[in-house]
């Protein structure tokens, strides 16, 4: 209970499981060892999320219903529209008008947020030189390789000779034999797919991805798998991820600052909001027969 506001069991569930899987993209957690920690992270979550709201309700007036409207039919567009946009949700199309109703409760504590940075001068150009240097990964250039491969694609039966062909072609390549030459013979690919060209992670099947960023200049991998067949590769060129020059992104590292600001002075919000909140872990009353 948030200030009398009760919060269902499944508010804090979902939070919590998109939470768990955050952490678990990252491969950095395994099984249940951080659930308590994730379930604090979402009981917070929650209750910063349910403050804001209510004090936007409180303190701002209600969004006119066109720009509700608006930001629905945008939501509904670059979801694929109605249809898809409500099965996203869960929803039927009876309960649009909940959508909206939430959606301007969203908008509202949107309002309130910015508020917040009202009358706050830009940023210096000592600041964003600041932020640039302190966080020079945020501005780096993707990482790319070049590679040449070899691609067996059999299915069935046929799969273990694939494997033991790439396995005896490995032992030739490690041998001093010309890759390209090997590759032209054998490959199920033809001569224009050989070299792939620099390529960034994101742009191949990320078993191949994996592989290939992880291999030195002229190493030749290990026989692996992906969903096209077994293949063999070797990196021919690397391109490091290097800083962007700060006048190239000068704006993007001036939206950072800005948005950072905002945060820190909304944590404060949270933190004020709290500390004069109820807040009450209750006890779900038993439904009567």
């Amino acid at each position: 209970m948030i200030n009398g506001q009760q919060i269902d069991d499944a508010v804090l569930n979902g939070e919590f499981a998109s939470i768990k899987s955050y952490f678990e993209s990252l491969g950095n957690v395994s099984c249940c060892e951080r659930d308590p920690e994730f379930r604090g992270y979402a009981r917070q979550n929650i209750i910063a999320r349910v403050l804001l709201s209510q004090e936007a309700q409180r303190a701002l007036p209600p969004v006119p219903e066109g720009e509700v409207e608006a930001a629905l039919d945008k939501l509904k567009e670059e979801n694929g529209g109605e249809q898809r946009f409500l099965a996203m949700l869960g929803a039927a199309p009876e309960q649009l008008d909940l959508v909206r109703r939430d959606l301007e409760a969203d908008l509202r504590v949107r309002r309130l947020v910015e508020r917040l940075s009202d009358g706050d001068a830009d940023p210096t150009d000592a600041d964003l030189r600041r932020f640039y240097d302190e966080h020079l990964d945020y501005f780096k250039t993707a990482e790319e390789v070049r590679a040449s491969h070899i691609l067996k694609s059999a299915r069935g039966e046929k799969r273990h000779e694939a494997y033991d062909e790439l396995r005896n072609l490995r032992k030739r390549l490690q041998a001093g034999e010309n890759f390209e030459d090997l590759a032209r013979k054998h490959s199920d690919k033809g001569e224009e797919h050989i070299d792939l060209g620099f390529f960034k992670r994101g742009e191949l099947a990320e078993e191949f991805e994996i592989v290939a960023f992880s291999l030195d200049v002229g190493e030749i991998s290990p026989v692996f798998a992906t969903p096209f067949g077994y293949h063999l590769i070797t990196v021919t060129e690397r391109k490091p991820a290097t800083p962007k020059p700060f006048e190239e992104v000068r704006e993007q590292v001036r939206e950072l600052v800005v948005a950072e600001r905002r945060q820190e002075k909304t944590r404060k919000l949270v933190e004020e909001l709290q500390a004069r909140a109820t807040i009450e872990d209750v006890e779900e009353e038993p439904v009567s027969a």
